[in-house]
């Protein structure tokens, strides 16, 4: 593998002598997700392998271009998994995501709002900044550093501080018991004030979603409930919320485990029923706000559905790019943001002119370009990924 990496390191070093910017990827599982793909592509997949893998010590080591499928495999053989339920969006596929691409996306899975994301797991990292030096920050235990967490810093940067070539990621035993909780007739008012009730109770509460199942006759208000922990926890849990969810009008069904899993498995990919475009000019808004926000309705939306996940902290609704403004208007309202998540089919680059994430405050700005600055002073990596150029 010193030849790959060596490969990788040369070709950040010709790029800054050359000034040109590079444009990091892996499997492009990500591909839709931005605010412009400017750059040349330096292909990470070759520079894979799980470096060493500790069960006992619930710590794996892992290579940027590692499947992730790969690593998760390997996790599951030993009855262990990633806690935050990284998406793949293209699981299965020659372009699958890669355990760098999960690192540098941030994104979590259902499980996110009661086990952390994708940062709050990464014990160390190892990336070449845009100088083509390869640094190492943090190590393989919890608390291993002093001053900045550099290596979580990596979380969720989109390549635009550099490229990431190994991570030590905590990793997780899988859950002895797990539940999940269909709630019919629940609106949305109500089954977030089930949640909040809920979330403050010692429950093993895991993942919650909300939709309206307009599949259904007559459409229907569903809740649905992962509970994950101690056999005796699960069951206990499963006859007290079943009743505090009868007591507000619920039908509660407790789902075929089998079943229950490919549908969460379907919620974090983004293949359910709610995330296909409802029409050609539809863009995908993830509003992203405090748990305890009430319902957010905007007036005049075509489509006024919403997805609601992480206890009411992610909310997914389909609006077209012009509604950007308000939308974030109505986020910033109860103190969230709203981010352009995917655009429409039939006019991407121009729904992006709307700006994938919501614009930073100067404060904010003058932080970012000052990390940028001091990582990648050549601007190998100012792609443009995160904000417009």
């Amino acid at each position: 593998m010193e030849a790959q990496l060596n490969t990788l390191i040369e070709a950040v070093r010709q790029a800054g002598a050359d000034g040109r910017l590079l444009r990091l990827r892996g499997g492009g599982s990500k591909d839709f997700w931005g605010q412009s793909h400017t750059g040349d592509v330096l292909d990470t997949r070759a520079y894979r392998g799980i470096v060493s893998y500790e069960p006992s010590e619930l710590v794996v080591t892992v290579r940027c271009g590692t499947p992730l499928a790969e690593l998760e495999a390997a996790l599951a053989e030993k009855g262990q998994s990633l806690a935050f339920e990284p998406p793949h969006f293209g699981h299965g596929s020659e372009n699958g995501a890669t355990v760098g691409g999960m690192v540098a996306a941030g994104l979590s899975g259902p499980a996110r709002a009661t086990v952390g994301a994708v940062r709050d797991y990464i014990l160390g990292a190892r990336f070449i900044n845009g100088l083509g030096e390869h640094l190492t920050f943090g190590g393989q235990v919890m608390k291993n550093v002093a001053g900045y967490d550099v290596s979580r810093l990596m979380a969720g940067s989109w390549g635009t501080l550099g490229l990431i070539t190994e991570v030590s990621l905590k990793v997780l035993p899988v859950a002895p018991a797990e539940a999940t909780l269909m709630c019919v007739g629940l609106p949305q008012k109500t089954a977030l004030g089930l949640l909040h009730r809920w979330g403050g109770q010692p429950l093993p509460l895991n993942a919650s979603a909300w939709v309206r199942d307009t599949t259904a006759q007559p459409v229907a208000d569903v809740l649905f409930v992962r509970l994950r922990g101690a056999v005796a926890a699960v069951q206990s849990a499963t006859t007290r919320m079943t009743a505090d969810a009868v007591a507000q009008g619920a039908q509660v069904k407790v789902m075929d485990n089998t079943e229950a899993t490919a549908d969460w498995r379907a919620s974090g990919e983004q293949t359910l029923p709610f995330f296909g475009a409802p029409a050609p000019d539809a863009c995908l808004w993830r509003l992203s706000v405090p748990q305890t926000a009430p319902v957010l309705d905007m007036p005049g939306l075509a489509h006024p559905s919403q997805y609601i996940e992480w206890q009411g902290a992610q909310r997914w609704l389909w609006a077209p790019a012009s509604a950007a403004l308000p939308l974030r208007e109505l986020a910033q309202s109860v103190g969230g943001h709203a981010t352009l998540f995917r655009a429409s089919a039939a006019h991407a680059e121009v729904d992006k002119i709307a700006g994938v994430n919501t614009p930073l405050e100067a404060v904010q700005e003058r932080i970012q370009l000052q990390l940028q600055q001091q990582f990648d002073p050549k601007g190998v990596f100012a792609t443009g990924r995160l904000h417009p150029l």
